[in-house]
């Protein structure tokens, strides 16, 4: 699943909620300079952010479709996983994660961001969590559990429960930093927003999503159908409540 989502690059990058700038800019500022690796880019996203904040940034992305997105926005990008990925000697102030550090490997990734940190530079990883209108979340479980019976993950309790279904997540990352004894004390940070969607807004987001990127043309027709029903019977639109939370640690020490 996690080199699905370059299906439809352009998708992704066209629809995917930014992350918020004060965020961006409280771990640009506290980094000990500009330098930045952008773990997972994808189509360069979180990227665009820091450059924005006056950030130099390398991503490093496994997806190549993703990869040509962010390149064709002035991105540089090494198509690589986090954990195979040679830094040649590069160091940088930040490492960051938006969305992907739970497809890498916590203790390996920890270990890695360790190496490639310079004294002082932060490990930021850092997620979206929406939490949808009880109609749409309800709308959506019941379409994808008639249209993949057989799903291997339980949509309902997805659908209900996206903030706690990060909770491991979080501690897997935080345990994992902690574990290096490379950094201090892990931070959790949390900023909460809001973002309206049309319908047609929210259906064209969804098959970006990682439980329906690999959903065969018709499964996917039928539940966006179904969803789309149930916006309309809402008038048109909805708001989502977003928390955007993440894990933030310093690298300690001279360095291994």
């Amino acid at each position: 699943m996690a080199e699905s989502f370059g299906a439809d690059a352009e998708r992704y990058d066209r629809t995917r909620p930014r992350y918020p700038q004060a965020m961006v800019e409280r771990i640009a500022a506290e980094s000990p300079g500009p330098d930045v690796l952008d773990v997972g880019c994808g189509t360069g996203i979180v990227a665009r952010q820091f450059q924005e904040a006056g950030c130099a940034v390398l991503g490093v992305e496994p997806d190549a479709r993703m990869a040509a997105v962010a390149r064709r926005f002035g991105g540089a990008v090494d198509v690589a996983t986090f954990e195979d990925w040679d830094p040649a000697g590069r160091e940088f102030d930040a490492v960051v994660a938006g969305q992907t550090w739970h497809w890498i490997d916590p203790v390996a990734g920890a270990a890695k961001a360790a190496r490639v940190l310079r004294p002082g530079g932060r490990l930021a990883l850092f997620w979206n969590v929406p939490e949808l209108p009880p109609a749409v979340a309800e709308a959506i479980a019941e379409a994808a559990q008639r249209a993949v019976p057989d799903a291997p993950f339980d949509f309902r309790q997805g659908a209900r429960s996206a903030r706690g279904g990060y909770q491991p997540i979080l501690d897997r990352a935080t345990d994992a930093i902690r574990d290096t004894g490379a950094f201090g004390a892990p931070e959790r940070w949390r900023f909460a927003w809001e973002r309206s969607y049309t319908r047609d807004a929210w259906l064209d987001m969804m098959p970006t999503q990682g439980a329906f990127t690999r959903l065969p043309p018709d499964k996917l027709a039928e539940v966006l159908e179904a969803v789309g029903a149930a916006i309309d019977a809402m008038g048109g639109g909805f708001t989502t409540r977003y928390t955007t939370v993440a894990v933030v640690a310093g690298r300690a020490g001279a360095g291994p």
